[in-house]
């Protein structure tokens, strides 16, 4: 069994609406409560981070498994959305979703893009972020094919 261990250094000289910062490896920024939540907005925060994490690790995966499928595309596009609700004062993350556009080779055929569309479904099952997050986050997944 493999194991990676990932490292995370934290600063946070003040309060609620200080700012502080984190580095991980290549990402190195500053961190505040969001200007929705009444914070200062500067950097980035752990909301937009749990989208990022969500949504890179779905685009890479959906990646990879193009590939291992000799899927040939010409594009790979995303936009993702999070949602967090707030009732009585209590934040809950509620829901992602990924809205990926998968732009195959304009020579593509039938059977591709319905490999395309199984791919990008289980993209989503197999990702490990999609899978830490099951069960306390719901996902959704609104794909888009075309050719191009």
């Amino acid at each position: 069994m493999a194991e990676h261990h990932f490292h995370l250094q934290a600063h946070w000289p003040g309060l609620r609406n200080d700012v502080g910062d984190i580095a991980v490896g290549n990402l190195v920024t500053k961190i505040s409560i969001p200007p929705e939540m009444d914070g200062p907005g500067v950097g980035t925060n752990p909301d937009e981070m749990l989208l990022g994490a969500a949504a890179t690790c779905y685009i890479i995966t959906l990646a990879a498994m193009m590939q291992r499928s000799h899927l040939d595309k010409k594009d790979l596009l995303m936009e993702s959305e999070g949602i967090v609700d707030v009732t009585n004062g209590v934040f809950t993350y509620k829901k992602i979703i990924h809205r990926p556009t998968i732009i195959l080779k304009e020579d593509a055929t039938f059977e591709d893009e319905k490999l395309a569309q199984r791919l990008a479904e289980k993209a989503e099952k197999s990702c490990m972020i999609s899978r830490a997050i099951q069960g306390n986050v719901e996902l959704e997944l609104q794909v888009t094919i075309k050719k191009g």
